[in-house]
C-alpha cells in the first residue's frame, strides 16, 4: 500500500476503530494510506465467522465515491454482480408492476445513476485485502472502556485490552461506543419487518426464485410490503413489513423461535396474496423481528477530542437503500478531516467532520421517517410514485 506521511494532527497517535462493516473498514484503509496507526477491532471469531447478509449497492456520489478514494474501484469491479442493480415491483396477486431489468440504456460505472450491487462479504473481503495484515483484530467483543492518562483503556469480552489515542465507533445501530458521547435513545419509527434468510431457495421455494430473477423485488399492496434480496451465495433476504404498535414483537403473543409459529403468521397476515408468497414464509426457517429504530438528529453531542461515531452508530435510521453509502461517506469524510493541514486540534478536525455528518444524514432521516408508512403500509398513490421515481 503506498502511503504518504501522516499529519501533525496523528502523528504518534493510535487510532481504534471498533466494528468492521463497510464502513469501519473503509476508513481503515483511508487512514492507513495516509500513514496512520490503526486497529480494527471486530467481535466476529473470524473472517469466515458468518454470512454477512444480502448484497448492497453503492451510490455513485457516496459509496463509490468512498470506494474511489480507497484505490480498490477495480477490486471492486472484480466482485460485484453485474444485472442485480435492477428493481421488481408486484401487487400482492403477483402482477409485475415494473421490470427495471427490461429496460433499455442501462448505465455503468461512471455515470450518476449506476448503483452497481455488491454482496456484503465480498465488499467487506476486498476491504480487508485491502488492509495491511494484523490491523483486524477479531474476537474482540467491546465490552467497555475508560480514559487512562489521555488514552482510552478498552476491555473486551475474550477478556483482551488495548490502548488508543481516539476511538471511532462504528459498531452500528447497538453501539457500545455511543453512550460515552450521548445518552439520546433509539426512538421507534411506527414499522417493524420480520426478516427470514433461506440458503437454497432454488430449491426450496423454485416459483418464488424465479420471480425474483436476480433482483431486488418488492411486493406492495393491502398495507403490507414483501422485499427480496439475492445474496452474494445464491441464497436469499427477505423482509416482511407493516405498520405495528412499539413492542409489538414482545406483545404480539408470537414466539419468533417456532419457525411454524411465524409461518402461520405471515400466512394468514398475507391471506389475500398470491400463493407463491406463502412459498417463500414455509421455506424459511429462521425469522428475526426487527423494529424500525432512529436516532434523533436534532439532539447533537458535544464534541471530543479523542471520539466520534461512524454510520448507525452515529445516525440510525430505517432502511433506505443509503446505510452502508453513508457509512462510507462518514469513513471519507473523517479520514480527511483527521488528516487535513487545515486543523490545527482534533477538537476542530472532529467538529468539522461531525458538522458535515449531521448535516447530510438529518434530512435524510427526516424523509425517510415522514415517508415510512409509504414503505411499510402502501397505498396505490404511495406505489405509483415509487414505480415513477423508479422508471
Amino acid at each position: 500500500m503506498e502511503t504518504i506521511q501522516t499529519t501533525e494532527l496523528l502523528l504518534h497517535k493510535n487510532i481504534a476503530i471498533v466494528g468492521g462493516g463497510p464502513g469501519g473498514l473503509t476508513l481503515a484503509r483511508l487512514l492507513q494510506q495516509k500513514g496512520v496507526q490503526v486497529k480494527v477491532y471486530e467481535r466476529d471469531f473470524s473472517q469466515a465467522a458468518r454470512v454477512q447478509g444480502a448484497i448492497v449497492d453503492l451510490h455513485f456520489d457516496s459509496g463509490l465515491k468512498a470506494m474511489e478514494a480507497t484505490g480498490l474501484m477495480e477490486a471492486f469491479k472484480a466482485n460485484y454482480m453485474p444485472d442485480a442493480d435492477k428493481y421488481r415491483i408486484l401487487d400482492p396477486k403477483g402482477n409485475i408492476l415494473l421490470d427495471e431489468g427490461n429496460q433499455a440504456g442501462k448505465p455503468d460505472f461512471g455515470n450518476p445513476q449506476f448503483r452497481p450491487e455488491i454482496d456484503r462479504g465480498a465488499l467487506r473481503d476486498l476491504l480487508i485485502d485491502g488492509l495491511l495484515p494484523g490491523t483486524v483484530v477479531w474476537d474482540s467483543q467491546f465490552v467497555s472502556m475508560e480514559e487512562v492518562d489521555n488514552k482510552w483503556e478498552m476491555q473486551f469480552k475474550n477478556g483482551t485490552t488495548a490502548a488508543a489515542d481516539i476511538v471511532i465507533g462504528s459498531d452500528g445501530y447497538r453501539s457500545l461506543i455511543r453512550p460515552y458521547l450521548t445518552d439520546v435513545k433509539a426512538v421507534y419509527s411506527g414499522a417493524t419487518i420480520i426478516q427470514g434468510e433461506i440458503d437454497q431457495p432454488e430449491t426450496a421455494c423454485p416459483d418464488f426464485y424465479q420471480l425474483v430473477n436476480q433482483a431486488n423485488l418488492m411486493a406492495m399492496g393491502n398495507g403490507a410490503t414483501l422485499a427480496a434480496q439475492p445474496r452474494g451465495d445464491g441464497g436469499l433476504t427477505f423482509y416482511a413489513a407493516s405498520m405495528y404498535p412499539e413492542n409489538w414483537e414482545k406483545d404480539s403473543g408470537i414466539d419468533f423461535n417456532n419457525t411454524e409459529e411465524v409461518q402461520h403468521y405471515l400466512i394468514d397476515h398475507y391471506e389475500n396474496w398470491n400463493p407463491v408468497f406463502f412459498s417463500l414464509f414455509k421455506a424459511c426457517q429462521h425469522f428475526v423481528p426487527r423494529p424500525l429504530n432512529y436516532f434523533p438528529l436534532e439532539n447533537r453531542w458535544e464534541t471530543k477530542a479523542n471520539i466520534t461515531l461512524i454510520g448507525d452508530a452515529a445516525h440510525l435510521m430505517p432502511p433506505n437503500g443509503e446505510g452502508v453509502n453513508l457509512a462510507m461517506l462518514d469513513a471519507l469524510d473523517l479520514s480527511s478531516c483527521l488528516t487535513n493541514t487545515c486543523f490545527t486540534s482534533l477538537d476542530d478536525a472532529i467538529a468539522a467532520y461531525e458538522k458535515i455528518m449531521f448535516e447530510r444524514a438529518a434530512p435524510l432521516c427526516k424523509e425517510t421517517i415522514e415517508g415510512i408508512s409509504d414503505f411499510a403500509a402502501p397505498t396505490e398513490e404511495s406505489i405509483q410514485d415509487l414505480i415513477k421515481m423508479l422508471s
